[in-house]
């Protein structure tokens, strides 16, 4: 057996691989890198949010107390029709649209809508809700503003009228309560605003923390890889890229408001090519937050299959519609490059 100091080279060699071991970083390193890394990322995440969030919620609620909103409905009451609801229906789907789906909900409680008209009009804010802020949010994060907010709409469109062939007659006409037309004092919306704000806000902050912080520590434990590997066959037939897993998963669990900036962070760090991450804002613009926001119109008593299903088939069916227009236009590109003469 040989005793150290009896072969020079082995010794060195032994040595150089214990300085090695030594300079990795254990556990309790990873762990420590991670909670920091996370936190900073938080942080920065938040204030991004912060900066999208406070302007545009002042301006929306703005435009609410002016009454504009309901008298913007007539824009939409000839649309209704076109989607099998009356006209008042316009009204919870508008404020949904500019405002949020707590909005839509706060109308349909006492608007005497059918069980079917309020099935209709929750598909549709499911798709197309706070347009304006989550609109802004998508823009910052990788798709155009016009672009995202147009395929919402459209989507929602068309999952109505699909949803209503379903319902039987969704187009009798309801009354409108007086009570909507109260308008509360200026100073007394701005508390509300700014008492709203601060909840939401710290949600927000939560949220972001605890993600970036668990994500982090994830990447530093090296245990992302077994995710990518779990939710690969799900991007397949969402028709997602694989890097697309994550932002996918984050926006589907807590949606674009409380996970935009955690989505952008994630797509960033996938390198996702320009098409590949409007594949993604597309199906998660489309089909977001799937835990909350249906289950919030379960308390009208509506049945959860138009809740769920609608919004992640039509997800599907958009990006797949999509990729296909996609490779129709590269290959007559390609045929047009051919026949041009040499």
């Amino acid at each position: 057996m040989n005793r150290s100091g009896d072969n020079p080279v082995e010794d060195a060699q032994n040595a150089g691989a214990e300085a090695t071991w030594s300079r990795v970083p254990g556990v309790g390193d990873k762990l420590r890198g991670g909670l920091r890394s996370g936190a900073r990322k938080g942080w920065d995440s938040f204030f991004w949010m912060c900066k999208i969030i406070i302007p545009v919620s002042i301006l929306v609620t703005l435009l609410q107390w002016s009454g504009w909103l309901s008298r913007a409905d007539f824009v939409l009451s000839p649309v209704m029709n076109l989607i099998n609801l009356p006209s008042e229906a316009a009204l919870p789907i508008i404020s949904g649209m500019l405002i949020n789906i707590y909005a839509t909900i706060a109308v349909m409680a006492i608007m005497p809508f059918s069980m079917g008209q309020m099935t209709l009009i929750a598909v549709f804010v499911l798709i197309a809700h706070n347009l304006i802020t989550e609109g802004i949010i998508q823009f910052r994060s990788g798709i155009h503003i016009v672009k995202i907010t147009v395929v919402r709409i459209v989507v929602a469109i068309v999952a109505v009228l699909i949803v209503s062939q379903f319902l039987g007659d969704t187009m009798e006409s309801v009354i409108v309560p007086a009570s909507l037309s109260y308008q509360s004092p200026l100073v007394e919306v701005l508390g509300v605003w700014a008492k709203d704000t601060v909840i939401l806000l710290l949600k927000i902050f939560l949220i972001i923390m605890s993600i970036m912080i668990v994500l982090e520590l994830l990447r530093w434990l090296g245990w992302t890889e077994y995710l990518f590997n779990f939710f690969k066959p799900v991007m397949r037939v969402l028709g997602l890229s694989e890097g697309a897993a994550m932002p996918w998963v984050t926006a589907v669990f807590f949606g674009l408001m409380y996970g935009g900036a955690v989505i952008r962070e994630l797509a960033q760090q996938a390198g996702l090519t320009k098409k590949e991450l409007e594949h993604l804002h597309i199906s998660i613009g489309i089909n977001h937050s799937m835990v909350e926001d249906p289950a919030l119109f379960l308390a009208l008593g509506l049945n959860g299959l138009w809740l769920w299903v609608p919004k992640l088939v039509m997800a599907v069916i958009t990006v797949q519609v999509f990729r296909a227009v996609e490779r129709l236009r590269s290959r007559a590109g390609i045929i047009r490059v051919k026949r041009q003469p040499q």
